[in-house]
């Protein structure tokens, strides 16, 4: 089980392939296992590395973190990336993940070749969707008060409907529900999408990532998701934007992604 040492805490975290590096940020809740057969195909198009976040699955630490903070994520990214030596990267982040990748853009651009974001949980950018998520964290906080292990269960829940939670096979579902503790610690964090105080940028800022961007939407996702991707086409420089069919939890390795990756891989890491 390949591991690496960033920022005091041991990543789990795989490669596959070479070429331009892609790095894939899952989303809260999440981890890696979900890219597995995602990280097979991006390995076709390029040096695809993917990890548990801090504090997630197989990260999970013996005692869970209090809080955890988006600057920390950012920051394991860029260590991860500097341990293994992977020059400027196409970033794919899903949902939290998305929202990792912009700030990761912000703090480090030169690390970044360009961005794929998936659905990413900037809701702050839009007054309904933030309002939305608002309602969502104090529904999980009342929810989870006599059991925190149902954080995770209850976001998906949201999310993917009744439905969509009971049709996930029995291993997926203990998995996500594994990381309950490290989505109540990002709850009681800074920045993320579900803690008190998420992270806000400003068109200024928002206009300041200057990376060509893919955005990708699913027809069957909540409305709330698209009002946050409009935004962002229109705030972010040099956006593509793309719906695709299905709902949530968006295949990092799309058809559409997969052109994407490979017309970026094209350019000389110059251009940035």
């Amino acid at each position: 089980m390949p591991r690496v040492q960033v920022n005091g805490v041991d990543l789990y975290f795989e490669e596959h392939g070479d070429g331009v590096p892609i790095l894939g940020l899952h989303g809260t809740p999440g981890s890696a296992v979900v890219w597995s057969e995602a990280a097979v195909e991006l390995s076709r198009h390029g040096r695809c590395i993917i990890y548990d976040r801090r504090g997630f699955h197989r990260n999970a630490p013996t005692e869970p973190f209090a809080t955890l903070d988006l600057i920390q994520h950012v920051d394991d990214a860029a260590a991860l990336l500097a341990a293994l030596h992977a020059g400027p990267s196409i970033i794919v982040g899903r949902g939290t993940g998305g929202q990792i990748a912009l700030e990761f853009a912000r703090h480090f651009p030169d690390k970044v070749k360009a961005l794929v974001l998936l659905e990413p949980a900037l809701f702050t950018i839009d007054p309904d969707a933030d309002s939305w998520a608002r309602e969502l964290r104090k529904r999980i906080l009342g929810a989870t008060s006599a059991n925190p292990s149902m954080a995770a269960e209850i976001v998906l829940r949201d999310a993917l409907g009744n439905d969509g939670w009971e049709s996930l096979p029995g291993e997926l579902k203990a998995m996500f529900a594994g990381t309950s503790s490290a989505v109540m610690a990002e709850m009681q964090g800074h920045g993320l999408a579900l803690s008190g105080d998420p992270l806000e940028l400003s068109e200024d800022e928002l206009a300041g990532i200057r990376r060509r961007t893919l955005i990708v939407s699913a027809e069957d996702s909540p409305a709330t998701l698209r009002l946050v991707t409009a935004r962002l086409a229109g705030a972010l420089p040099f956006t593509e934007s793309v719906l695709v069919p299905g709902g949530l939890l968006i295949n990092p390795a799309h058809p559409a992604v997969l052109d994407f990756i490979d017309r970026i891989g094209a350019i000389p890491n110059s251009w940035t």
